[in-house]
């Protein structure tokens, strides 16, 4: 079964992010461990570091991840930017690894019109650096798919598969599939065929055993849009027949699946139940 579970917030500490998964039933959670619209947060405290450690031990999730900020830009060719985002990504993937979290999600960046070789070779560079100056660190940082708006990179898994490449540590990285921006990147996810089609196209450029985590959201807008509007599950342009597919895909069973989608009333216990009630006893190999 999959590892169903949500994005929660953190307000009045990290650790409620937990307690709001439990209260959820959920087998993992994501978080930000800061505002992700600012460049730097307060820094973490011991004791709110230990309660969160001592709050995720009494869990029962089996796996958590953090998102990076999304002022980070990686593929930057301006090299103020390029070096405070080094940095900041740095002080996060060490905030992460204080609060004991699995995974680290970022979105590689956009090249701003230099060429999309030149900004993948600035993204690998950049993840050289940080990994190299957090060699201790276990957490794995996730490239996550992308929509491809703009210059935006990740909306191919030939993007992806070329960070890979190119970095020294490959094996310390992994990828978080996002439902909505591979649907509006161009991939089909239904009806089977298409659905299997795409992942056989995944696991050819990238390969699936690098496949470490999902974020689960329908598309406000069309296939192939590239436009990145998430929308509640089975209520945009995607419909239900996707998630039915992954979720009883048994390739999956054991990988986290996030909700990214609108925080509204309490609509990740209506998104959570709809995925659980799509489970069925045929799964999809």
């Amino acid at each position: 079964m999959p590892l169903f579970g949500a994005h929660f917030s953190i307000a009045g500490g990290c650790h409620n992010a937990l307690l709001e998964a439990q209260r959820l039933g959920c087998d993992s959670m994501q978080m930000f461990t800061r505002s992700p619209g600012q460049w730097s947060g307060r820094e973490l405290g011991e004791e709110e570091v230990r309660l969160f450690r001592r709050t995720l031990r009494q869990s029962r999730l089996r796996r958590t991840m953090a998102h990076d900020c999304y002022l980070t830009n990686l593929a930057s060719p301006e090299e103020t930017l390029y070096r405070r985002s080094v940095e900041t990504f740095l002080n996060e993937l060490l905030r992460v690894e204080r609060l004991g979290l699995n995974y680290l999600v970022m979105h590689p960046g956009a090249h701003l019109d230099s060429g999309e070789e030149a900004g993948l070779s600035r993204v690998s560079a950049a993840l050289d650096e940080i990994q190299g100056r957090a060699s201790q660190c276990k957490v794995r940082i996730l490239l996550e798919t992308t929509a491809g708006q703009g210059s935006t990179l990740g909306h191919r898994f030939e993007h992806l598969a070329r960070i890979l490449a190119l970095v020294k540590e490959p094996n310390r990285l992994g990828v978080c599939f996002d439902t909505c921006h591979v649907f509006a990147a161009g991939y089909a996810l239904a009806p089977e065929a298409e659905y299997r089609a795409t992942l056989r196209s995944f696991d050819r450029t990238i390969g699936l055993s690098r496949l470490r985590a999902f974020h689960i959201n329908d598309s406000r807008k069309p296939q192939g849009s590239r436009v990145d509007r998430h929308a509640h599950i089975g209520r945009g342009e995607m419909g239900l027949e996707p998630f039915r597919l992954l979720v009883n895909d048994r390739r999956f069973r054991n990988r986290p699946m996030i909700l990214e989608t609108p925080k509204e009333d309490d609509m990740d216990a209506v998104n959570l139940a709809i995925l659980r009630g799509l489970m069925t006893s045929e799964e999809v190999s």
